[in-house]
């Protein structure tokens, strides 16, 4: 039977579980995203903790885990490696992962949702970051931060330097999309969207050294949306070139200060292609010199493929 790790997530958006092979090769996995009623913009605690309950027994007979030999069970607990940080989403799939542990008779991981970004990232990219300090940009419908970076060998040390003082970049995509009456979460519907943009329609960004602020371009967008003086493409493409804008300020500040010019961009919003080869073609600049790596698209949004892979880093610091 072939050797496996069991991941598990269970964000405010989606449900998820992954079985890896220590290779990083992904043997089996299933996620759900979870319902939004129309015309929200996102989901209370409870009803996210309700659909969890309900989505994790469907998606666990997906895996057909008795096919697998599960060497450990590694879940997020909590949404950022930092004292105080709590969501109680994550404590639904921390159960099911402490009651398969013991039933197993396996090791437990603990880890965080953030650090299941970054490995996802790294594992995923075209190619991963060469040195073991870098810097990563994790940009959600929850997260907007800067983080310094250092790989451990059981995950990753991590300290914030710089981040949203209001609004986070999936928030600004969403309240936008919705107010055009996209369904949530709308990135997929304002990239598509977007790609018919014609003209000079612009908002300004908010960026004070490895600060940044959404609530002010959110504010002239959606003035924008009640004055009809842009059209929704132009709007969808404005709110893309914003965030672009935004990062772009942030991390060539960093990079003025020292920080690492190896920079790792995960996260649902990172999955935006427009954002992608705009950041590349001004930070990969001769004059800025910094390397961007990205996560796949597919694994940019909430997985637990990354958790199970900090959980083989974990495993493999526990044997040595």
């Amino acid at each position: 039977m072939t050797k496996v790790l069991l991941g598990i997530d269970t964000s405010n958006y989606r449900t998820s579980l992954c079985l890896a092979r220590e290779d990083g090769r992904i043997v089996a996995e299933a996620k759900r995203l979870l319902k939004v009623k129309e015309g929200k913009r996102g989901l209370q605690q409870s009803e996210a903790v309700f659909q969890h309950v309900m989505n994790l027994p469907e998606l666990s007979e997906q895996l057909r885990w008795e096919e697998h030999e599960i060497v450990a069970v590694c879940v997020s607990e909590k949404p950022r490696p930092v004292d105080q940080s709590y969501m109680p989403v994550f404590k639904v799939g921390e159960g099911l992962a402490k009651s398969l542990s013991i039933y197993l008779k396996v090791p437990l991981y603990l880890t965080t949702h953030q650090e299941g970004h970054i490995a996802a990232g790294e594992y995923t990219a075209q190619e991963r970051p060469a040195q073991d300090r870098f810097l990563a940009v994790h940009l959600s419908g929850g997260t907007s931060e800067i983080l310094l970076c250092e790989r451990q060998a059981s995950g990753y040390a991590i300290e914030k330097v710089g981040g949203t003082i209001d609004l986070h970049a999936g928030q600004l995509v969403d309240r936008i999309g919705v107010a055009m009456g996209m369904s949530f979460p709308a990135g997929p519907q304002i990239e598509e969207l977007a790609k018919q943009a014609e003209g000079e329609f612009r908002v300004s960004s908010s960026v004070e050294g490895l600060t940044f602020s959404f609530s002010g371009p959110e504010a002239s967008l959606l003035r924008a949306i009640e004055a009809g003086n842009a059209s929704q493409a132009q709007i969808a493409r404005a709110t893309e070139q914003c965030i672009a804008n935004t990062l772009e300020k942030a991390l060539r500040n960093a990079i003025e200060k020292g920080l690492p010019s190896d920079i790792l961009i995960v996260g649902g919003v990172a999955a935006n292609q427009y954002m992608r080869e705009r950041l590349i073609k001004r930070l990969e600049h001769p004059a800025v010199k910094a390397k961007l790596y990205f996560c796949d698209p597919v694994y940019s949004g909430d997985n637990a493929y990354g958790v199970a892979m900090l959980g083989w880093m974990k495993q493999k610091a526990n044997n040595n």
